[in-house]
């Protein structure tokens, strides 16, 4: 099992903690932006519960994939949600890869302080309300070069990059242990603990700020469900896939929570805040690294967190290649991504079309990466697959289950709700929700003409 729990924490960490750090605390406005983090835990564990009874229940590859197909009917309403959960990862993944490239893009602006000029930035006005804008900087290229790059290391024989992610996971947990060391022997209480005024106070803008920083730690947490994509993989699925789970949430909250506080108190929150959009807040670890140890510090740091970031790239590109292979195997989802390599028998055509798109998102920025990536998901693949979870629990109760949710049904009551704040209690919230329903919308188009052309449900 401390394979399996190693292997989820790697997955969850990646480098999120190390970009978002000043987003989180300037959607609040203070470090009141720490509830961001505890509760966004709070749902993590309470979704967890969901993904955990499902992991052991029904063992077996595939994840959400394999969930949404049991809960809705393999041959009629599960089909089709099974089909829309690939064709949102189709948009989601390659999401996930920019986040990733953007924010090694960034750091390499501690080194290169002339990227950050912006080049280029056209708004793109779409359907009314509905608006989005390219920006593109000299990192932006960076961050391009970086996806081209993943995409080659990944075009190649799995054995190779089995030797290969050894090598750049070690990095990953190095990087975290450091910055936590020198926070915590650097803490000063009176700077992480100094609150605005009315800091507190339960306003709409409070509410509005919490949403937004939810958002954010929900997008950090991520990943505490990988474990059930690999089921077959994985020895005694029904005790291992609830106790990673659990215990990669436990272990990489109280990591994140440290980390974060630690940080704002050795860098003053009021300097953060101000400063959020500056070339510091771009590099934020980097920074802080510097002034505890010095100029030497700050520049291994960036080159630890910018190895980071490209492992995780690296690893979201072929983790997630084979999630639309694998349906296209199965015959729920277009055959050209059941075409492999020739040679090294790899999914290429998945791979090329996620690292392309992932490519196209690096021209946003990373703020509008974070929020499309969780509407999307949260959106099409969360919501129905905890709805799906208790209509099972009602309708099936004498299903086996080796593990079975604690506090039943509040666990998933609280993760429904937390999710649907989270859509809604956020200032333009409307414009990631038009998007998602948007691509929701045209997912199901797609659905109904393939099914029609098919013959199979609901037509045939």
């Amino acid at each position: 099992m401390s394979g399996a729990v190693s292997l989820n924490m790697i997955d969850m960490i990646g480098v999120g903690p190390f970009i978002t750090i000043p987003l989180i605390l300037s959607a609040m406005g203070g470090p009141q932006a720490m509830l961001g983090w505890i509760l966004g835990a709070v749902i993590a564990m309470s979704d967890g519960l969901v993904w955990a009874e499902l992991g052991a229940a029904m063992p077996g590859s595939g994840g959400t994939y394999r969930y949404l197909g049991e809960l809705y009917g393999n041959e009629r309403l599960g089909k089709m949600m099974s089909f829309l959960f690939i064709w949102q990862l189709i948009f989601s993944a390659p999401l996930s890869v920019a986040s990733g490239c953007i924010g090694l893009a960034e750091y390499s602006t501690y080194f290169f302080p002339g990227l950050a000029r912006t080049l280029f930035h056209f708004d793109l006005p779409l359907m009314g309300s509905l608006h989005g804008g390219i920006n593109a900087t000299g990192f932006t290229f960076v961050a391009i070069l970086t996806c081209l790059l993943a995409v080659l290391l990944a075009y190649r024989k799995i054995t190779v990059i089995n030797r290969l992610l050894k090598y750049l996971w070690v990095v990953v947990m190095a990087a975290v242990a450091w910055v936590i060391f020198a926070g915590v022997t650097h803490f000063n209480a009176s700077v992480a603990f100094s609150f605005p005024p009315n800091a507190f106070s339960l306003s709409n803008s409070f509410f509005l700020g919490l949403g937004s920083a939810m958002l954010i730690s929900i997008y950090d947490y991520w990943g505490y469900y990988n474990v059930c994509f690999l089921g077959d993989e994985v020895k005694d699925p029904a005790q291992t896939v609830p106790r990673t789970i659990i215990i990669s949430i436990l272990l990489v909250g109280f990591i994140y929570i440290v980390m974060n506080i630690s940080i704002i108190g050795v860098i003053p929150w009021q300097e953060l805040v101000k400063g959020a959009g500056s070339h510091e807040s771009r590099y934020l670890v980097s920074a802080f690294m510097q002034r505890i140890y010095g100029h030497w510090a700050g520049s291994l740091a960036t080159i630890l967190i910018m190895w980071t970031a490209f492992a995780s790239v690296f690893s979201l590109l072929l983790g997630y290649s084979r999630v639309p292979y694998a349906a296209a195997l199965d015959g729920n989802f277009f055959s050209v991504f059941g075409r492999v390599h020739e040679k090294h028998k790899f999914p290429y055509v998945s791979l090329l079309t996620l690292g392309f798109v992932g490519l196209l998102f690096c021209f946003l920025s990373l703020v509008q990466v974070i929020a499309a990536l969780v509407v999307i998901r949260i959106l099409i693949q969360f919501i129905s697959q905890t709805v799906g979870f208790l209509v099972w629990r009602s309708r099936h109760p004498e299903a086996p289950r080796p593990f079975r949710m604690w506090l039943y049904p509040l666990p998933a009551i609280i993760s429904l709700s937390g999710f649907l704040f989270v859509l809604f209690s956020r200032k333009n919230f409307a414009v990631e929700m038009g998007y998602a329903v948007i691509l929701l919308a045209v997912g199901l188009m797609v659905y109904f003409f393939r099914a029609y052309r098919r013959r199979e449900w609901p037509i045939g």
